[in-house]
């Protein structure tokens, strides 16, 4: 959940109503986060508290020894069916239950070092076997751990090979790169669209024109509930991915305070504790059950430290509500002042309005200053959200201040051996973070990764795009919307092992081109509403409701210009066969909106073809799953049928398309039809290179495909030759 659960919820809603017709109109005259929280710090009570604590009582985070030895013994039942992967899953959970230094614990390891041997990954039981060792793993059984490790060793020997070093998030050189840098998009400054972004030369589709790292993030966790398979889900992202890189991982190191973290090794674990940890590990529960804009607007105050918050409310406290470096962004624009007239900026004298007609103000990289300058939106958000939201920061705070121990990034005081009262300091990172959770609403990204669905029975894997972590991006937010962007991201995720500790997050974003842009154009980002996938009067409505403004990016103003102002009318996801605008659904028969082309069908024709096409598409599943050479060669014939319809809907350049024609080279590759999968691959390669980071698992396929397909050509000509 982005907000606070439906019980909290209602809960702070019966409170607002509570403060009478004269409270709720003086809290409603406030706009600053400060008095904001003063004035919900005035009237939070214990009974609230017990509330919260009641709610968050379904989010247990407390280890569990009986959870423990339930989830060993599932993985135990796993590894005996030779599912390994699963089995190494169920033993991470239960080493997150168990003790530190107790028996159990050491058994969760010996356990999933077994299972990660028979995954090949060598390297990694080695390291549970050791953990197994210091956790102190029954002596009657260490033989089983010796010969262990002595077979992971000699496996190792034997892959030996010279490897060039390589970090997580380097990036294949292109042309637009200089002494190894991508040369940065300039920044601008305009009363009509605040800062924004200008490509600084000329780029080519899929080129990279934008590097940024998350300032920080908050991994999503799973509900238990597949929603594309309508079914039961044991494992959630919180179980695959380390809490502090977001590195996927079946080797997690446990916390050793709580049952929900996780890390890809100690390193994480120790940096996350010294940011951050060690005050949420006890209010873990409340985290989870007030949602994850609340914890990340937390987590992005403490990771930033006492001296550094000081610093950015010194440098803005003279502004209101729009900071000296805000992004003061046009109709396009998430983050933008109230008002919508593009002349009404009068909050933003000369004076500041020059300090942005050069990037060097603006483009602030990892820094806190480009998270804070970003604007809360007070006055667009109703009063009785800013007052869940108030009301909500001031509760978890004082939670906080019962359980937890602050990070030494705000302990300034006891380091310079002050004991006085910290009541101060406690309130400004309360009111710091409410700050943070009004900008979150319309700045928080969507960290998103490709997870193929784990059936080794399938030769071609299905795929699909799960969000697993919320992150704000300084940089990223000075991307201004389209609905028809020019450019599309992708997300690197992990720590490198050369990275230096605390220097990065781990989750770094790339901006490429995904057409050809011209120098000077402005760089245009999708905020979620595509023309591909909605009406624009779907786009209107949702860009107006999360993110106060009225779109007029290009694809809008035309698709509005064409007659599509009776937004109930536009047809969502249906393009013109031959001009590919959206269609406009009328009494009996969709139309384009087009005059030079005028294209019309029947609401029956359509239909049909609609049907036509999810029969082809059903048929297609269940040929791929029958297995079979002449399965294969029938599915790849009926998926072919739907690539015309992806590319209608989606458009030519579109990341569907590209998805689409990955799975038809799959089909042609396992049918063994090779020129078919040799002319469909630079296509879908191509495509995918535009939107996706070039070391994806697809991308890759794609590479060895064509490697192998071509080298049995090659051997059919040596040998026609012969």
């Amino acid at each position: 959940m982005d907000l606070p659960g439906p019980e909290w919820t209602q809960h702070v809603e019966q409170r607002w109503t509570c403060l009478g017709s004269a409270g709720r109109r003086g809290f409603s005259l406030l706009t600053d986060p400060d008095g904001m929280f003063r004035f919900a710090q005035s009237g939070v009570r214990q009974e609230d508290l017990e509330v919260l604590s009641r709610i968050s009582e379904r989010c247990p985070v407390k280890k569990s020894a009986e959870c423990a030895a339930r989830f060993r013994e599932q993985g135990n039942l796993s590894f005996k069916i030779k599912d390994y992967r699963s089995a190494a899953l169920y033993y991470s959970k239960a080493a997150c239950h168990a003790g530190k230094s107790t028996e159990q614990l050491s058994l969760c390891y010996a356990n999933r070092s077994a299972a990660l041997f028979h995954l090949g990954l060598y390297s990694k039981c080695l390291e549970d076997v050791q953990r197994a060792l210091d956790e102190g793993y029954p002596s009657h059984l260490w033989h089983k751990l010796t010969v262990r490790r002595t077979q992971c060793l000699n496996r190792l020997k034997e892959q030996e090979q010279p490897k060039a070093p390589s970090s997580k998030h380097q990036t294949p050189q292109t042309a637009d790169k200089k002494d190894g840098n991508i040369r940065p998009p300039a920044v601008r400054f305009t009363p009509e669209k605040g800062r924004h972004l200008l490509v600084a030369e000329d780029k080519s589709a899929g080129e990279v024109v934008l590097e940024d790292e998350a300032f920080s993030f908050v991994l999503i966790p799973g509900d238990g509930h597949d929603t594309k398979t309508d079914k039961a889900c044991v494992f959630g992202t919180e179980h695959r991915y380390c809490h502090h890189c977001l590195c996927l991982t079946l080797s997690t190191v446990p916390c050793v305070g709580c049952s929900y973290a996780q890390y890809c090794g100690q390193r994480c674990a120790s940096e996350a504790w010294r940011q951050y940890h060690c005050l949420e590990c006890p209010a873990g529960s409340e985290l989870l059950a007030l949602g994850v804009l609340a914890h990340l607007a937390l987590r992005a105050a403490l990771k930033a430290g006492l001296k550094e918050v000081q610093r950015a409310r010194h440098r803005y406290s003279n502004t209101d509500d729009v900071p000296t470096s805000a992004c003061v962004r046009s109709d396009t624009s998430k983050d933008k002042p109230a008002s919508h007239s593009p002349t009404s900026h009068s909050d933003l004298n000369v004076e500041e309005s020059s300090r942005f007609s050069d990037h060097s103000n603006c483009y602030h990289g990892s820094s806190y200053l480009g998270i804070y300058s970003l604007l809360p939106h007070v006055m667009n958000h109703p009063p009785s959200l800013r007052f869940l939201l108030a009301f909500t920061m001031v509760a978890l705070s004082q939670r906080l201040n019962e359980v937890g121990s602050f990070p030494e990034a705000w302990s300034c005081r006891e380091q310079e051996g002050e004991l006085g009262d910290w009541r101060e300091e406690q309130s400004m990172l309360g009111a710091t973070a409410l700050r943070h959770m009004m900008q979150l609403r319309c700045n928080a990204q969507a960290v998103t990764a490709v997870r193929v669905k784990e059936d080794g029975g399938l030769a071609v894997q299905s795929s699909g795009e799960v969000r697993i972590a919320t992150a704000v991006f300084p940089v990223l937010s000075l991307l201004n919307h389209s609905c028809c962007p020019n450019t599309s991201v992708s997300f690197s995720l992990g720590l490198s092992s050369e990275a230096p500790v605390s220097s990065a997050s781990g989750v770094a974003v790339t901006i490429r081109t995904c057409k050809d842009v011209a120098a000077g154009q402005e760089l245009l980002h999708c905020y979620g509403p595509h023309c591909s996938r909605m009406d624009v009067g779907q786009r209107q409505r949702l860009l107006l409701e999360q993110y106060f403004f009225h779109c007029h990016c290009e694809v809008c103003k035309m698709e509005l210009t064409a007659g599509t102002r009776t937004l109930a009318t536009a047809s969502h996801g249906l393009r013109c066969g031959r001009c590919g605008s959206s269609l406009q659904a009328r009494a009996e028969v969709h139309v384009c909106p087009q005059s030079p082309c005028n294209y019309q069908i029947s609401n029956t024709e359509l239909q049909g073809r609609i049907e036509t096409l999810q029969q082809r598409l059903g048929r297609a599943v269940q040929l791929m799953e029958n297995d079979g050479l002449g399965n294969w060669r029938q599915a790849a014939s009926h998926l072919k049928r739907s690539v015309a319809a992806v590319r209608c809907q989606f458009g030519e350049d579109s990341v569907e398309l590209g998805q689409q024609l990955f799975k038809l080279a799959q089909l042609y590759f396992n049918g063994r039809d090779m020129q078919s999968a040799l002319s469909v691959i630079p296509s879908a390669h191509r495509l995918l290179s535009l939107h996706c980071d070039p070391h994806c698992e697809e991308l890759q396929e794609l590479q060895q495909m064509e490697a192998c397909l071509r080298g049995a050509v090659q051997r059919e000509d040596v040998l026609t030759q012969s």
